[in-house]
């Protein structure tokens, strides 16, 4: 696959990306690049159930977090396999029959037209989840419309300042509100099946910055008044420092519990549906690591 100028993602480069080099923000070529494939426990309890979610991890990003957790794979891109759309569905098939609950497809903005692709030869017979750090086009994802069942968004800042410095996108709070609201949009009210296990729906995650007390409180607020009724809102503190978060005092420390009990008071006062991260969950041992697991039978497209 080439694409002669990627508009993609709102950074909008206009970029030619290759079927294995790309000159924009993401630096990836058109081809899928995967980094991981395997049942992983840690996500909601409605998508991880009993036997773990089937997540993809897709190398490349077109965010920069400072203090992100994949920074191995996110912007140091230094771990993948390029993958055909055949093989990207035959991979989803390799998780089905491990067991997953759902396809759960982590930063995958970059490849969207192969992901489209793949899921276009055979859709999977579990739900598919789109797990994204909220900074989408809406042209984009209309065109994933039918074939994603659950998105999973973070929704990270309001602030275009905050954005700017711990992500490199200014533009990231206009994009992410719309983004969010199109996706509920296509997804409709949560929906379960009889084991509590997500089948359809919108969560919107947000991660709480030690020292950002105010910026989740903006967002907080955002979601009670904007979502529509039966999305649900995820707040997570499992911040660890990673990446380059040691270039920033104020985010170089894991969160307190004041932190944590405040923001967590205002989500039960507005009366947002959803889920708490324990405190306890901010460990390095929750971070997967990236050796190509489940991709040892695939050969380079």
């Amino acid at each position: 696959m080439e694409l002669s100028s990627c508009n993609l993602c709102p950074r909008l480069c206009g970029a030619r990306r290759t079927a294995q080099e790309g000159g924009g923000f993401c630096r990836m070529g058109a081809d899928a690049v995967v980094a991981r494939a395997a049942l992983h426990m840690w996500e909601e309890p409605c998508l991880s159930g009993t036997r773990g979610s089937g997540t993809v991890f897709f190398t490349g990003c077109t965010l920069g977090c400072v203090f992100c957790q994949n920074y191995q794979i996110s912007t140091e891109r230094a771990v993948g396999k390029r993958l055909s759309p055949q093989q990207l569905s035959d991979l989803f098939l390799q998780l089905e029959q491990q067991g997953a609950h759902n396809i759960n497809l982590v930063s995958p903005t970059p490849f969207v037209p192969v992901i489209r692709q793949a899921l276009l030869l055979r859709r999977p017979s579990v739900p598919v989840v789109y797990n994204t750090g909220g900074y989408e086009r809406v042209e984009t994802l209309r065109s994933l419309e039918g074939l994603i069942d659950i998105y999973l968004p973070d929704l990270k800042y309001l602030s275009p300042e905050l954005a700017q410095t711990y992500s490199g996108a200014a533009n990231y709070p206009e994009a992410a509100r719309a983004a969010v609201l199109e996706m509920a949009r296509q997804t409709g009210p949560a929906v379960f099946d009889e084991s509590g296990i997500m089948q359809r729906g919108t969560i919107v995650r947000h991660l709480l910055l030690p020292s950002h007390t105010r910026n989740t409180a903006d967002v907080l607020r955002w979601l009670a008044a904007n979502l529509p009724e039966g999305v649900l809102v995820s707040l997570m503190s499992q911040y660890i420092p990673w990446g380059r978060a040691a270039d920033f005092p104020e985010i170089n420390r894991r969160v307190t519990k004041r932190e944590y009990d405040k923001v967590q008071d205002l989500l039960f006062s507005l009366g947002l549906d959803g889920y708490v991260q324990q405190r306890s969950s901010a460990l390095k041992d929750f971070i997967p690591t990236f050796r190509l697991e489940g991709l040892e039978k695939f050969s380079e497209s």
